[in-house]
C-alpha cells in the first residue's frame, strides 16, 4: 500500500506525466460524432475516385490539371466523366465495356428479395421510432465495390482510364502529348 501511495505522488509531482487519459470521450457535455460536422455533413461519393498525378495536356492547349477527381459512367454507358467538386473537366469516350451477370440470378432470386424486404422493413420501423424521439433518420446503403485508375501507353501517347463500380467494368482514352515520367 505505501509502495502505491508513493508512485501515487511521484506521479501527480511531474507535468509530463499523466495518470488519466488527456483527452477524455465526452468534451464540454458534447458526445463525439454528435457535432454537426458528423450528423449533417455531406456523405461520401458513390462513385470512383481517380488519382491525375501529373497535368494532362492536349495538342489543341487544353488541359486537365493535377488532383483528385470522380469519375462516373454516364448513364447511356458511352462516356466516362470526369468530375473534380461537382465541376466536369472532361467527357472521355468508352471504347469497352463489360457487364458481369455473375451476381444476377443471386440478387433476383425470392430468398434474397425476401430478406431484403425484411430488412427494409426493419429499417423502417427503427426510422419511424428515431423520428418520434427526433433523431435523424439512418440509411443503410450496401457496399459496392468501385475503383478507378489511369495508365499511360507510350505506344499509342494515350492515357488508358479504367471505371470499376459494381458489376460494370469500362475503359475510355484521352489522347495527350508525349508524356514524360520522372521518378527516381
Amino acid at each position: 500500500m505505501i509502495l502505491e501511495g508513493m508512485y501515487f505522488e511521484n506521479e501527480i509531482m511531474h507535468s509530463e506525466t499523466r495518470v488519466y487519459p488527456q483527452f477524455p470521450t465526452a468534451t464540454s457535455g458534447l458526445v463525439e460524432g454528435t457535432d454537426a460536422v458528423y450528423r449533417y455533413g455531406l456523405r461520401e461519393s458513390s462513385y470512383p475516385t481517380l488519382v491525375i498525378v501529373d497535368e494532362i495536356q492536349d495538342d489543341r492547349g487544353n488541359y486537365i490539371p493535377a488532383g483528385h477527381y470522380e469519375l462516373a459512367l454516364a448513364d447511356d454507358r458511352q462516356f466516362l466523366l470526369l468530375l473534380e467538386a461537382k465541376k466536369l473537366w472532361a467527357i472521355i469516350p468508352v471504347f469497352k465495356l463489360e457487364v458481369s451477370t455473375d451476381e444476377k440470378p443471386q440478387v433476383h432470386d425470392n430468398k434474397s428479395l425476401k430478406a431484403k424486404r425484411k430488412k427494409d422493413k426493419e429499417i423502417m420501423k427503427t426510422n419511424r421510432k428515431r423520428e418520434r424521439k427526433g433523431m435523424p433518420p439512418i440509411n443503410e446503403e450496401e457496399q459496392i465495390y468501385q475503383e478507378a485508375s489511369i495508365e499511360y501507353n507510350k505506344d499509342g501517347k494515350y492515357f488508358l482510364i479504367r471505371y470499376e463500380r459494381g458489376d460494370v467494368k469500362a475503359w475510355g482514352a484521352i489522347k495527350a502529348l508525349e508524356f514524360k515520367q520522372e521518378h527516381k
